[in-house]
């Protein structure tokens, strides 16, 4: 563990402005290269395939886990108890997970950009009426598509197990790239939006790791 802790405490500034920039150059080349091309592909030769579906539910149980998590850590400290290191870890990945909801959902409404497909409402979409952009802060389900909201929770405490039990990385990978899949296969984001996500929810979730190992 002790190895662990070393990991997760060391400083990650110098890759900060790495990690901005990788991630709004790749962005930007999927949007001008490959979001179309993908969401067309996708929906003529993967519509209806349920197993991809099935792969985005994957992040269902995390937001009711993470608020069971706090709480139940809330009552436990209350309590008596401190957190050790395996403690310490289920706390930041409860956190990162509550925390990059709460900022998906603001940067949805920022950006707001329209979907690859017409799911709700007659929300416009690439498939159904051609649209492809961003009409910021027009709110509404139908504007919602970026940052992707599962790629991002399920990243999160993916990233803060990768940085506070890094001897474990390639475990930690397999749920971030099923969930990934389910949602390219499916045709649910943009590419864009599942890069963007994963940037937010590594973020976060180092983020969370270096502030809990730093607080012990």
């Amino acid at each position: 563990m002790r190895m662990d802790q070393a990991a997760a405490s060391r400083p990650m500034w110098p890759g900060a402005a790495l990690a901005l920039v990788s991630c709004l150059l790749l962005v930007g080349l999927s949007m001008l290269l490959v979001d179309r091309a993908w969401s067309t592909w996708s929906y003529t030769h993967l519509h209806g395939i349920r197993a991809f579906v099935w792969l985005t539910w994957i992040v269902d149980p995390l937001p009711p886990l993470a608020a069971i998590g706090l709480v139940g850590a809330g009552a436990a400290a209350a309590a008596g108890w401190r957190p050790g290191p395996r403690g310490a870890i289920l706390l930041a990945a409860c956190l990162a997970t509550v925390a990059v909801i709460v900022l998906k959902d603001q940067l949805k409404f920022v950006f707001g950009r329209t979907w690859p497909e017409t799911w709700i409402n007659h929300n416009p979409s690439w498939i159904g009426s051609g649209r492809f952009g961003f009409q910021p802060f027009h709110g509404g389900q139908g504007w919602a598509s970026f940052p992707s909201g599962h790629t991002s929770v399920i990243a999160a405490p993916m990233a803060v197990l990768w940085r506070m039990l890094p001897r474990w990385r390639w475990l930690w990978g397999v749920p971030l790239a099923l969930v990934v899949i389910g949602l390219l296969g499916a045709d649910y984001h943009w590419v864009s939006d599942v890069i963007a996500g994963i940037y937010l929810g590594f973020a976060v979730g180092f983020g969370l790791a270096g502030l809990m190992a730093t607080h012990r």
